[in-house]
């Protein structure tokens, strides 16, 4: 499948990495607003063809999947351009600053029969379902409650800064612990109470989330972008809890008993670096004829949107454009 990728920045680079041992992509095409940075990362990087215009680079009939690396404020618009082009899309998160733009895409991807994706690893990744597995064996008894953070030293990243690029913790951050609740409660959320700290630009700086759910279960969650955090997520149940070791990638977890002894400890399956389990999981999803990959289906890129905008206006958060 020849993969390309749009906007080759930073997170572009790790993605990069892992499809060169992905045996089904073939390493196409990268395209950049400057044809000499695109040039440079497909000689890095081992890609076919260097683009200096993103409409360029859609509109070669060669290029199947392409992973959209832009910062979130563009992600609605650079998609929609894939999907136009007739090409499948991975869209890194957050998947787009709220939900009536990603029920727009969703709606395109439907109507043309192409799959849209959300690059949130952590949906993707083995730890998930060895996670799922211990919570099916009992080995904590029930559980009814759950913690988890995510958090980086990142003040001086102009980007998060910046609302004019939906900049903030939660798009970047938030977005982990949320996902790492919702991965473990799968149950409909009756109260969502949070709070941030915000910058003088207007975007979050750190924020507190605590989701109820109808069947009582409680998740109570954290991101920061200006102190490192310990990352971890910790659900709790009647005869133990289950530690994971970095919810953003997750290294070990960790099953401790009703007196705290530690009974366990499970490490990950080796990996190139993560990224490459959202793009096995499209390739998978496209040959069957899918239009949403199933970690990550349509429906929970949804829930989450919808949750952001539900704490973003508490915290009369809005991001340019917006409203």
């Amino acid at each position: 499948m020849k993969f390309a990728i749009l906007a080759p920045g930073h997170i572009a680079q790790s993605m990069a990495k892992a499809v060169e041992g992905i045996e089904k992509i073939e390493r196409y095409a990268v395209a950049s607003r400057d044809l000499k940075r695109a040039e440079e990362f497909c000689a890095q990087w081992g890609f076919e063809k260097a683009y200096g215009s993103y409409e360029e680079m859609l509109k070669d009939p060669e290029v199947e999947l392409v992973y959209v690396a832009s910062p979130h404020s563009h992600h609605y618009q650079h998609a929609k351009m894939c999907l136009e082009h007739g090409k499948h899309v991975l869209v890194e998160k957050a998947f787009t600053i709220n939900a009536k733009q990603a029920e727009d895409l969703i709606q395109m991807s439907r109507e043309r029969g192409l799959l849209l994706a959300e690059a949130i690893w952590t949906r993707y990744m083995p730890s998930r379902n060895m996670i799922d597995e211990l919570l099916k064996e009992g080995v904590i008894g029930e559980v009814t409650s759950l913690t988890a953070n995510l958090g980086y030293a990142l003040r001086r990243v102009e980007r998060l800064q910046n609302p004019e690029l939906a900049g903030g913790a939660l798009l970047d951050l938030g977005v982990y612990p949320i996902n790492f609740a919702l991965m473990v409660f799968h149950g409909e959320i009756q109260n969502v109470a949070s709070t941030a700290v915000l910058s003088p630009k207007g975007v979050d700086w750190a924020n507190s989330m605590t989701l109820t759910f109808e069947d009582g279960k409680m998740a109570i969650l954290h991101s920061n972008m200006l102190a490192l955090t310990d990352r971890q997520g910790v659900i709790n149940g009647e005869n133990g809890f289950i530690e994971v070791q970095n919810i953003n990638n997750c290294d070990e977890i960790r099953v401790y008993d009703a007196q705290r002894n530690l009974t366990a400890r499970y490490q990950v399956p080796e990996q190139i670096n993560g990224y490459e389990y959202e793009v096995i999981s499209c390739i998978k999803a496209i040959e069957a004829g899918m239009v949403e990959c199933e970690e990550m289906p349509h429906s929970e890129i949804l829930r989450v949107m919808k949750l952001m905008d539900q704490m973003r206006a508490s915290w009369g958060m809005q991001y340019p454009g917006e409203g």
